[in-house]
């Protein structure tokens, strides 16, 4: 409820910058709520979508984004993903679940219990290689969030799943911009 409130007012500051949008705020569990918008066809085929996906770790289910990525039909570009994946305390949180299903729905196959023998970065390949391979995108890319600027300190990979030909190009220019530190272009110049 908390994080439902604070979307509410993120929402109402929004409307002044952009009147012209349309925020849906659903509450409840995004996998199931998820499904009940698809269904309901509000996104259109041919409607660039995007879908952030913020989970807390195990929270996003592996068959909600085989429905994402498998919605649109007779269209080129999917509907592109942000999935952030928590890969700092990723092992911590695999050795310390209880419920294994949780595992299962979210790595949405049986060999998740192969992941606490891999490497940070062997695990972000298996599912950027994941992203490509099973839910068919042309381009998926790990890009990393750092604890804070100027650290090497990774938190998330935020993985960008797209279709679409010049959207990576887009990414990595959004990128660069945000979390390259101003200096370094100044110092290039």
């Amino acid at each position: 409820r908390k994080k439902v409130s604070l979307l509410k007012k993120l929402k109402a500051n929004t409307r002044c910058l952009a009147p012209n949008r349309t925020i849906h705020i659903y509450q409840g569990d995004f996998n199931s709520k998820v499904r009940s918008l698809l269904r309901s066809e509000r996104i259109g085929q041919q409607e660039a979508t995007f879908c952030l996906l913020d989970q807390q770790t195990f929270e996003c289910h592996w068959k909600t984004l085989d429905k994402l990525a498998h919605y649109k039909h007779g269209t080129e570009n999917k509907i592109e993903l942000f999935y952030f994946l928590a890969i700092r305390w990723l092992h911590r949180a695999l050795s310390g679940i209880r419920n294994k299903r949780d595992l299962k729905r979210w790595w949405g196959r049986d060999d998740w219990r192969e992941l606490s023998k891999l490497t940070q970065d062997q695990i972000r390949d298996r599912l950027v290689a994941r992203f490509k391979d099973e839910l068919g995108y042309k381009s998926a890319k790990a890009w990393p969030i750092f604890h804070r600027r100027g650290s090497d300190v990774i938190m998330y990979y935020m993985i960008h799943a797209t279709d679409h030909s010049e959207a990576p190009k887009l990414m990595s220019r959004a990128y660069r911009k945000v979390v390259v530190p101003r200096e370094s272009y100044e110092q290039l110049s």
